[in-house]
Formats: C-alpha cells, structure tokens, sequence
C-alpha cells in the first residue's frame, strides 16, 4: 500500500533590487527547494503532497484527525514561527490549537516524524529556526542548541557512518559520500541512534539520528535536502535516493 508523505516547508521567495547607474529595477524569484526530495522518492511506495512554507501557515490541518491524512511527516527548512502564527492569531487575535502540540502527539500516536536542517529548521540562522523547546522537539531524536546552530563548511566535507553495522537507514550507503557543505550543530538525545555523523575536524555532531517516541518514530537529518548546502553532485549520487527512501521506510516500518 501506498504510504502519503507530506513535504512541509522548503519553499522562498527572493526579491532584488537592480542598480544600474542612475536607474534601478526590482525583480523577484519563487523557489521550490524539496524538488529534488520529490522526484527521488516519489513512486509506487511513497506518495508526496508538497505543502510550500507560504500555503503551511493556513493550509497545516489544526487537529489531529486532519494530520491522520499523511503517515509521515517532513518538516525542512520552515520555522516554527510559520505554524504558530497563522493570520487569525498574528493579525486578528483569535485563539488557535497549537500545531506544534498536535504534531507532537501525532507522533506519539504512530506518526513519522522527519525534520531536515536548514537556514530556519533546528535552530538555524539567528537562532530564527526557533525549534528549540518546543513540543515538537520532544519527539525529535536530538535537542536544538538555543543560538544560532550552523555548521558552514565552504570546503565541504563527506559524512561518515557510525551507526549499528545493518540499521535499516544505513543500507546501501557504504563507502565515501559526496561532498556537503554545512549542517546544523544538534546533540542527540539518551536512546537516541545515530547512524552517520560530521567528521571529527567539523566536530563529530549528528548528522542522521533516529529514535521511537510512543507508538511513533522520528529522524533528524542535520544537512540539507538541496543546494546550497546539498551540491549537484549529491543529489546526482545513487546514494542520495537511497538516503530518503531508507528514512520513509523506517519511519513507517511500524
């Protein structure tokens, strides 16, 4: 049977300003960074809805009965601040349920639970990823730091799996990695598994670790789905589509 994944987040818009001389113009760009993540994974085992960041802040069911709909749930490259402020709290103060607390319990409850790093997931730049001490993180396999939790590494470095000779999230990644170019610094929680890890010269931290909460599962992935800190040439490795499809087989392998 077909298992529903929903991709929440990995979407930007950039605008510019243009200055030429005496003159300027404005231009402005709409990114969907979790396509890579689709076209890998998507097929007759997984089947993707891609909620952008933009369309989450409303379109995130409120209860857990809508939240039944998906049996994994990825959440990349969004802060918290998205699915806590929805225009009827920020703008017209009304009381709405708290989507971290609902994600939280649908975990609990036999969801599974991915997050992706990121310049707003974890803790991310500024510390604006704001998942720390959060409901959400309770059912995280790792803590978020409380600042600004990057790892730049413009050299770019090659995980190294650590994890128990067999897991499941680890099969068929044998051998060198590609090159990435930064993560998000978290420190794994007492139980939790971790299966690859930074280099020892970029501080050895988590770079994929797993753990069971209740009747569910969760992964974090400290790295990237995509560019920047993703390269071309790790999405274009075998490796990159066996990654994902070994997380969505695990967390839904209950």
């Amino acid at each position: 049977m077909v298992k529903n994944v929903l991709l929440l987040g990995e979407s930007w818009l950039t605008a510019e300003t243009h200055y030429k001389g005496f003159d300027q113009f404005n231009s402005a760009a709409y990114h969907l960074g979790g396509e890579p993540f689709v076209t890998a994974v998507e097929g007759e085992e997984f089947h993707v809805d891609y909620m952008p960041s933009h369309e989450a802040v409303t379109r995130l069911p409120y209860t857990l009965d809508g939240l039944t709909a998906w049996d994994i749930i990825v959440i990349s490259d969004i802060g918290a601040n998205t699915l806590l402020l929805p225009p009827d709290v920020f703008l017209r103060s009304q009381p709405r349920p708290n989507r971290l607390k609902l994600l939280r319990d649908w975990t609990l409850g036999g969801g599974g639970l991915m997050m992706i790093g990121g310049y707003l997931t974890f803790q991310g730049i500024d510390g604006k990823g704001r998942w720390a001490r959060t409901p959400v993180e309770q059912v995280l396999p790792v803590t978020c730091l409380p600042h600004d939790d990057r790892i730049e590494v413009p050299n770019g470095f090659s995980a190294e799996l650590t994890g128990p000779e067999g897991h499941p999230l680890g099969e068929g990644l044998s051998g060198e990695w590609p090159l990435l170019l930064g993560a998000n610094e978290i420190v794994p929680k007492p139980g939790a598994e971790v299966i690859a890890r930074l280099p020892e010269e970029e501080g050895g931290h988590p770079l994929l670790a797993c753990g069971t909460y209740g009747e569910g599962r969760s992964i974090a992935w400290a790295s990237d789905v995509g560019p920047h800190w993703v390269p071309q040439t790790f999405i274009d490795w075998p490796g990159y589509q066996q990654l994902w499809l070994n997380c969505l087989r695990w967390l839904s392998a209950k």
